[in-house]
This record gives C-alpha cells, sequence and structure tokens, in this order.
C-alpha cells in the first residue's frame, strides 16, 4: 500500500475506486466496505484509494469536547489497512481551510483533479464541505460533467459499521476483549513505551512494564487483570503475559496505570515500544489484605492467564 500524505501532489492512478473515511477500528464492518473496493476495482482493472484524515473530523471539529475515544493509533490504523490489501491511502489534513471546503470545491479540487476516480463507492449518509451541506445526491447530480460513476454503499452494510462500532467499543469498556475482538476480526492492541513505575511488582516476585499509551485518545479498556501477548518491535519477540489495568487498591495507589507483567522475562526494556494484544479478562481488579495476599492472586492469574493463552494459540 503507498502513502500519500499531500493530496495535492498525487500520481495519476489507474481507473481508481475510491471511497472516503475515517474507517476507526478496521474492523469487520470496514473491512465490507474495503472488499467491495477491491471487487469493483478488479471489474476494471482499477487501483483502490481510501481518502482519510490524520485527525478524526470528530476531533477537530467538536475540539474537547467530543469525547471520542479511538479504536486506533494512527500506526495501528495504517497496519491494518494495509493488511487489507489497499492500493492507495490519501491522508488529508483535516483542519479548518480543508473543512471550510464548499462542497462542489471539495468535489473538484480533491476528488476529481487530484484523485480523478472511475468510481466512487460513498454510503448514502456521507456528508462533506463546509457545514456538511455535501451529500450522495450533489456526487450523483456532478457524476456525468466530472467523468465518474457513484455506487452506493447498502444501508444494510452501514448499519452493521456504526452498530459494530458502538458494540466494539462499550465491550472494551467493560472489559469483554474477547467479544470486542470477534467484532474486530483481530485482537484489540494497546501500544505504547515502557517508563518506570513504583517498582512495587519486583518485590513481590511480579515485575511489571509500565506502559505509557503513544496516543491520549485511545481508548483503554475498563478496569481489570487481562492473559495478553506482548510483541517488542525492537527486537521482533514475542511474549505472553498478564496485564493490570487500573489503580491498585491494595497499596491505595489514586491513579489508573495500565502495567504488564511478562513471563518469564528478565531483560531490561525501559523506553522501548511494546505492544499489547489483549485476548481475555482473567478478573476484575481485587483490593487484597497486604501484598502476601495479593501475591498468591497473582501466581493463580499466571496460570489462569497461561491456560487462556495456550487456547488461543
Amino acid at each position: 500500500m503507498q502513502i500519500h500524505y499531500n493530496p495535492y501532489s498525487l500520481p495519476r492512478f489507474k481507473n481508481a475506486v475510491l471511497t472516503v473515511g475515517s474507517f476507526d477500528g478496521v474492523h469487520l464492518g470496514h473491512q465490507k466496505i474495503l472488499a467491495q473496493l477491491k471487487e469493483e476495482a478488479t471489474k476494471i482493472d482499477g487501483e483502490t484509494v481510501l481518502l482519510t484524515f490524520n485527525t478524526h473530523p470528530r476531533l477537530m471539529l467538536m475540539r474537547q469536547d467530543s469525547g471520542i475515544a479511538l479504536l486506533n493509533t494512527w500506526e495501528e490504523k495504517i497496519r491494518l489497512l494495509n493488511a487489507q490489501g489497499l492500493d492507495h491511502l490519501v491522508v488529508v489534513d483535516f483542519n479548518p481551510a480543508f473543512a471550510s471546503l464548499e462542497p462542489e470545491q471539495y468535489i473538484k479540487e480533491i476528488l476529481v483533479e487530484k484523485i480523478r476516480p472511475a468510481i466512487i463507492i460513498i454510503g448514502y449518509d456521507h456528508k462533506f464541505g463546509r457545514e456538511r451541506k455535501g451529500d450522495i445526491h450533489l456526487l450523483k447530480a456532478l457524476s456525468d460533467a466530472h467523468h465518474y460513476k457513484v455506487q452506493e454503499i447498502s444501508e444494510e452494510v452501514l448499519h452493521d459499521v456504526t452498530i459494530s462500532s458502538t458494540k466494539i467499543r462499550k465491550a472494551l469498556q467493560s472489559g469483554e476483549v474477547a467479544y470486542a475482538s470477534d467484532l474486530l476480526g483481530y485482537s484489540y492492541e494497546l501500544q505504547g513505551k515502557v517508563v518506570k513505575g513504583k517498582q512495587l511488582g519486583r518485590t513481590i516476585g511480579y515485575p511489571t512494564a509500565n506502559i505509557r499509551l503513544q496516543d491520549d485518545n485511545k481508548l483503554v479498556p475498563g478496569h481489570g487483570v487481562y492473559a495478553v501477548n506482548v510483541f517488542i518491535p525492537s527486537s521482533n519477540m514475542e511474549l505472553k503475559g498478564m496485564l493490570n489495568i487500573g489503580n491498585n487498591p491494595t497499596v491505595n495507589a489514586l491513579t489508573t496505570t495500565i502495567e504488564v507483567n511478562i513471563f518469564d522475562f528478565k531483560e531490561d526494556i525501559y523506553e522501548e515500544i511494546i505492544r499489547i494484544s489483549l485476548i481475555e479478562k482473567i478478573r476484575e481488579v481485587i483490593r487484597f489484605d497486604g501484598l502476601p495476599e495479593l501475591k498468591n492472586q497473582l501466581a493463580t492469574d499466571e496460570i489462569n492467564a497461561k491456560k487462556i493463552l495456550s487456547a488461543a494459540d
């Protein structure tokens, strides 16, 4: 997949079949749309093109009041879209100037003059341009003049996308990561840098890597202990572990942390970027009557996590 960060300077695509959207999650509903894109491109010996945004439109338009939690970081989205076999990703800087383009101007100056689509595949409810005045009816009205065809994504597929996104977010917020992964088509991930923590875990034989997420808008699953797979990109290591999300009530901690105990691993990975795939929730966060009781529970958690991860392999 080729990524183009300047929509005003693009190569000439071959019979471009285009769709537009944020595609946060790149879940199974989104994948149906991308499959339709690829199917139509194959029919006309064309190339698939997805126009997306470097910032979720709601984050820019609604500023700090959006309350949106994203399913993907930018890096995750790129990796997931690449796995779908897209030919081209065109990235638009969704800024006030872009948002203020008149709908006709957006169609002419961005879609037609820069991408030159043979086919535009778009949802019946897709809005674009200043004050979101543009829609599929305008695209169809201008299609003959600009020599492209418009295909409507069915209401059924779009309904599935919306419902799936809502279900995924609710499942993650309640800790149902296995169900969320079924809807996504892959295991939900958290990625961040390993930073210094209180190092309490090592005093009871369960050292943890404290994770600082790379994107503050990334949705963090509900508090709990999870069986996880761990990937360290710098060394290409794939490991297993258990992840705790929450405060530590046993020691009266007030702040929420994300920390992973990596099984059979003793290397120093401070400042490393690691990627964590959440497989299944083991239990809720519990307050224990001291560190010995916590240590006993962690031993049980490790046994349960290893069983879950072995079954998932």
